[in-house]
């Protein structure tokens, strides 16, 4: 390949590149230090829940409650075992994804052409660039022929731009302008080829600043982890206080220090909140899993939690809402309008002339993604078009010019036969075919019917010739004018019904994008996005105050020719007007804003290393629609977690009222050590592991989202969370009260307390799976780890019931048929009037449905 202006005696010599390696670094970003095995541990050790737990586990084992400790401390390992396999997980399927790092390049240096790492270019360097190579750093063209770039990376726009060799006075411009010789790292070459010159590598490039700049965003620990902390260390304290009471109380008031001691640990025990550290850190790890199945990864593991409040969604167009490959969308040909679906119908016989000189004006295995495009018309309409290339023998090519923005192919039919075809812009074409005022006026009519639907129009021409000595131009073909073809960047499928999801959930969707404001809104009205009418730009923006956009974000849904850093203006605005923003996004371009987001969803597939370093979760398979299975997931994640707590908080009201009131009123204790181990086996799985698994409300996607200020427990959720364990502690103390009164002895008082705590707990469990739906429904819902824990629970009951060695373990008595019916009747009676406080807010809103 040779150019005028330039020689392969060129390049740097091998003493000038160790010099400039010295002075200016590899060409590559810093990469973030990846967390090893123990590093993993030692952040999972820092956690002060976490902490908790471990102290809990090693106090429990230091007052002798063997059990207790080995419980806790399994839940230790199994939360490590979780963290250290999310971690690594997430780790090697990034990895895997990574496609721009270090591409190969090819450079003039000590006179010969060398292919080298793309880490080792250095400013100065001459490389060679040709259709399909990743530009590995920014420079400058020195000469160039036919060079188009695809910088929908930084820009987000997914047609090429057309590159010219380098002007002392021509200044540069921001990326994806046409008509510049400044080519930028990661973009990539799809058609041409060129030289050019090193001007910046590594973290000075445009990729390498966007990259840096990351480093100043900072995310804070998440609301739900505050509030759980702040539980945590009140009832904590709040529990040692009761403790030392009970300790001091039954001391002085029995003279029994011994059983003071054993009351207090028994309280302590009931009261201290172990649960909660296990409860949030083995939901968020099991979400952030459970979420890996829908394709999306976790790389932030609060975002989970985020993910429910989230109100605004922010996407940008290209690769995320559109396929970011180009596609036939219409033809003008013989007078007529035709729209074409991508080949599900073929392309109509009178379009077919137009579609193969367009074909026959392609290169046979092409790089440009509208040449791309309309090979596909042949892929998808192969027995009318195969005949095209099978028996032509391609004798040249005419290239686009900067003078004339069209190309032209010329073949040969066996019989001889001489064939040019020609495809590039409308105006261009008409010049070829040398139209008249008068018949250009009425093309740029129908130009315009396609452009206004964001299409862009290449025309078509064709020709003939008699003999292989080619004229030296494309303007001595005589060329008819064949008709026009429209393409754009389609649109993913089932965008639409996500879109409509999101509207349903509450959650606004705003595109903000670098294309053109007409390609925007076409792709806009194609997705049902609201409000689509109105475009802000990208200059416009620029003219505004913080206070003004901030006003206009209130409404506006579409912006376009928008820079990066007004995209991280936009969300920054957003996060002003207390919105919980969600940015997805792909290219280099949104990466301080995925940074900057509440939630920053990256494109697995397509997306730069920058952009998934940045987000908080990662598409793997780059489909919008897993957005909202992963907003679901959100959804019923925090819904289940609140129900955990709200359980642990109700079921530990009787159990640290039947340890306290006993020793206040001088009465029989109920509750040993051994059967607080006893209850906690059934609590830490349930609140842990059933209701993780409990399947989403209903109506779950159709109610807005929370508000980010709201806490896992309002007053109301901690008022019927705090009822049910008190209505459940006044019957578990009346059975107390009725069989002390009617003379049972004191173990078999304790069993059939026991025993009604214990049945109670299940019916807690039950009337917890939801707040909306009475047990009735619910039981119809399958939960596999509930079915677990209740035929586990109702087993070892019996066998304490039955077997002697364990009566006498749990210190109990037998107990007839009928006291375990009193018993059962007992915890049935606790929960009743929550279900029906739930079967009356189903009717409220079923008649308030009925009257609307």
């Amino acid at each position: 390949m040779t150019f005028s202006g330039i020689n392969s005696g060129s390049g740097l010599s091998s003493e000038q590149v160790a010099e400039r390696l010295i002075t200016f670094g590899y060409n590559e970003l810093p990469e973030k230090k990846k967390n090893g095995l123990f590093n993993i541990i030692l952040e999972v050790f820092r956690e002060p829940m976490f902490l908790l737990l471990v102290a809990s586990g090693l106090i429990y084992f230091f007052l002798g409650d063997i059990t207790e400790a080995i419980m806790l401390m399994s839940f230790v390992f199994v939360i490590i075992g979780i963290t250290v396999y999310q971690e690594q997980k997430t780790e090697q399927a990034l990895n895997a994804l990574k496609n721009l790092s270090s591409p190969r390049a090819l450079v003039i240096r000590d006179g010969q052409q060398k292919r080298i790492a793309g880490r080792e270019i250095v400013p100065g360097d001459i490389i060679i660039l040709s259709e399909g190579d990743r530009v590995p750093a920014d420079a400058v063209l020195l000469s160039s022929n036919n060079i188009m770039v695809d910088e929908s990376l930084l820009t987000g726009e997914s047609v090429p731009v057309q590159k010219i060799f380098h002007d002392e006075d021509l200044p540069e411009k921001v990326p994806g302008e046409d008509v510049q010789p400044f080519v930028y790292s990661g973009t990539l070459v799809v058609r041409g080829q060129a030289f050019a010159e090193v001007r910046t590598t590594g973290i000075r490039t445009k990729m390498g600043k966007i990259g840096m700049a990351l480093q100043d965003f900072r995310r804070d620990d998440t609301c739900l982890k505050h509030e759980i902390t702040s539980i945590v260390k009140t009832i904590a304290i709040f529990g040692l206080f009761l403790c030392s009471i009970i300790i001091i109380i039954y001391g002085v008031g029995r003279g029994d220090w011994i059983s003071g001691l054993l009351a207090g640990i028994t309280l302590a025990m009931a009261i201290l909140p172990e649960e909660f550290p296990v409860v949030l850190t083995i939901f968020l790890a099991l979400g952030a899993w459970r979420i890996s199945q829908k394709n999306v990864l976790t790389r932030q593991v609060p975002a989970i939690e985020t993910l429910g409040s989230a109100s605004v969604l922010c996407v940008d167009k290209t690769g995320t809402l559109t396929l970011n490959k180009m596609a036939v969308q219409s033809f003008f040909a013989q007078g007529k309008f035709c729209d074409h679906d991508n080949g599900k119908t073929g392309v109509p016989d009178y379009c077919h002339e137009l579609s193969e000189s367009a074909i026959l004006a392609c290169k046979r295995d092409p790089f440009d993604p509208m040449e791309k495009a309309l090979i596909q018309l042949y892929e998808g309409d192969n027995d009318k078009t195969e005949p095209i290339h099978k028996d032509l023998k391609f004798i040249a090519e005419y290239p686009l010019s900067s003078d004339l923005m069209a190309m032209s192919n010329v073949w040969q039919s066996p019989d001889g036969e001489i064939i040019v075809a020609s495809k590039g812009a409308p105006e261009a074409i008409a010049d070829l075919c040398h139209f008249s005022d008068h018949e250009w006026k009425t093309l740029k009519e129908h130009v315009g019917i396609l452009a206004s639907r964001g299409l862009r129009v290449l025309g078509v021409a064709k020709s003939s010739f008699t003999s292989l000595n080619l004229p030296s131009v494309q303007h001595d073909f005589e060329f008819t004018f064949l008709g026009l073809i429209g393409l754009a960047d389609p649109v993913r499928p089932g965008i639409s019904k996500a879109v409509n999801e999101c509207y349903s959930a509450g959650i606004r969707i705003i595109m903000v994008t670098g294309d053109y404001p007409v390609t925007a809104q076409n792709i806009a009205s194609q997705i049902g996005l609201i409000h689509a009418d109105t475009c802000i730009t990208g200059s416009e923006l620029e003219q505004m105050s913080d206070a003004e956009l901030q006003d206009k974000l209130k409404t506006m849904t579409l912006f376009a020719r928008v820079l990066p850093e007004q995209k991280l203006r936009i969300v920054n605005a957003l996060k002003a007007n207390d919105e919980v923003v969600a940015m997805t996004g792909d290219g280099v371009n949104d990466a301080p804003a995925l940074k900057s987001a509440d939630i920053g969803i990256a494109m697995g597939g397509r997306g730069t290393d920058v952009a998934r370093e940045a987000s908080s979760l990662v598409l793997v398979d780059d489909n919008f629609t897993s957005i909202v299975s992963a907003v679901r997931l959100g959804r019923r994640i925090y819904d289940n977690l609140k129900k955990a707590m709200a359980y642990i908080f109700s079921i530990h009201v009787p159990i640290a009222g039947m340890s306290l009131i006993p020793v206040l009123f001088d009465m029989p204790l109920i509750l040993m050590p051994v059967h607080i181990v006893f209850l906690e086996l059934i609590i830490d799985p349930t609140c842990s592991i059933v209701f993780e698994a409990e399947k989403e409300e209903h109506d779950i996607m159709k109610r807005p989202p929370r508000s980010k200020d709201e806490r896992l427990f309002t007053p109301r959720t901690l008022f019927l969370s705090l009822m049910q364990g008190f209505v459940v502690l006044v019957v578990v103390l009346l059975v107390y009260l009725y069989v002390l009164i009617s003379g049972f002895s004191e173990a078999q008082v304790r069993t059939m307390t026991f025993t009604t705590i214990v049945l109670a707990n299940l019916l807690l469990i039950l009337t917890n799976r939801s707040w909306s739906e009475t047990i009735v429904f619910t039981i119809k819902t399958p939960n596999k780890a509930m079915i677990l824990v209740f035929a586990g629970t109702i087993f070892s009951l019996f066998l304490i019931l039955s077997l002697p060695a364990l009566r006498d373990l749990f210190r109990f008595d037998s107990i007839s048929s009928g006291e375990i019916i009193i018993c059962a009747l007992a915890a049935v009676v606790s929960v009743l009037w929550f279900e029906a406080w739930k079967l009356f807010n189903l009717r409220k809103k079923t008649n308030h449905i009925k009257y609307i």
